[in-house]
């Protein structure tokens, strides 16, 4: 597909609940985390908002009865938590297919994530996904979202305007790094936040499965 008829030369996605069917388990790691240094476990709903933060901002957010000098702590069992399981995940149904078809259309492929640089990079170096993306950033290499530097950095590396950068993401935290750094959305409900508070977001589109997110992809990107 020739530039002239691509709408986006570079499109971002989120990791966690975009990308990698991880909701749920992260909920429960970042639940048993808090509990383990005596804070109290928050609802479903609070842990699962944080998803997509850096590691830090996000597990302060979801404590906020556990005192600044615990957070240290607090990262590190979250890590346990979150090592032990990690075997445990994998991509929703579709998305090797659906990230080479866009690749195949010559769009760049990268990844915007709150998980941190080591965490990423184990993953990325999978044989699956050699030469999938061009780019990344993580939080804790330039900041937590919805801060828009990670697009920022994106956009500077391969020379990309924000009205060609799409970003795709299951968190408000997602929408709004967009919107902070005037580049158009995609919403996917099936993550970790309720789709009903992506609205005010205005996202292009709010996918409902990855089926529907490649149908819209094809037809729109």
């Amino acid at each position: 597909m020739s530039q002239r008829l691509r709408q986006f030369d570079l499109i971002a996605f989120d990791w966690d609940g975009t990308l990698f069917d991880s909701t749920q388990i992260i909920v429960r790691c970042i639940q048993r985390a808090v509990v383990d240094v005596g804070g109290t476990m928050p609802t479903d709903q609070a842990a699962a908002y944080v998803i997509g933060m850096g590691l830090t901002q996000a597990l302060a957010h979801a404590a906020p009865d556990v005192p600044a000098d615990k957070y240290p702590q607090l990262g590190a069992r979250y890590r346990q938590h979150y090592m032990a399981h990690q075997n445990d995940m994998s991509f929703f149904a579709g998305v090797m297919a659906l990230l080479q078809q866009l690749r195949e259309r010559g769009h760049l492929l990268a990844v915007a994530t709150g998980k941190s640089r080591r965490g990423l990079d184990e993953v990325l170096r999978t044989p699956e996904l050699y030469g999938v993306f061009d780019g990344s950033r993580t939080a804790d290499e330039t900041a937590g979202k919805p801060d828009p530097l990670m697009l920022r950095e994106l956009m500077a590396e391969f020379g990309t305007e924000p009205a060609r950068t799409l970003m795709i993401g299951d968190t408000t935290h997602d929408l709004l790094m967009a919107r902070n750094a005037g580049c158009p959305s995609v919403g996917v409900s099936y993550g970790a936040h309720d789709a009903s508070t992506f609205d005010a977001l205005a996202p292009l589109h709010v996918a409902h499965s990855v089926a529907d997110l490649q149908q819209w992809l094809l037809a729109n990107a």
